[in-house]
């Protein structure tokens, strides 16, 4: 007898991410399926954090259902990400999804980028 276990996601999003995932997606265009997350190339230190709409789904992302709607990680990205805790933060003068990645060795002056 074969024993399927589920594997944790590979990011925790907080219950403030789980909520700009919901509004997000109550406004998205009409042919978004979900909320996607990637790391590509950019910034002084090498990778950056990007929240898109994402409107077809892809084989090798990580599908994760939260209240709101669906969030992905995009393949490639998921060995930078796992372990990391995803925010949402807003105050007087900025408001932004907040990463906890403990795979970043470093990051730029102006938080844009990290280094794996």
């Amino acid at each position: 007898m074969t024993e399927t276990r589920t594997r944790p996601a590979a990011i925790t999003l907080t219950p403030a991410a789980e909520a700009r995932i919901a509004e997000l997606m109550s406004k998205a265009p009409q042919d978004a399926i979900g909320v996607k997350l990637s790391t590509p190339r950019r910034g002084c230190s090498g990778l950056a954090y990007s929240v898109d709409y994402v409107t077809e789904e892809s084989s090798f992302d990580e599908k994760i259902e939260t209240p709101g709607g669906v969030f992905y990680v995009d393949g490639a990205s998921v060995l930078y990400l796992v372990g990391s805790i995803m925010d949402w933060k807003e105050d007087d003068f900025a408001a932004g999804f907040v990463f906890d990645n403990p795979n970043a060795k470093g990051a730029c002056g102006c938080g844009e980028s990290f280094t794996v």
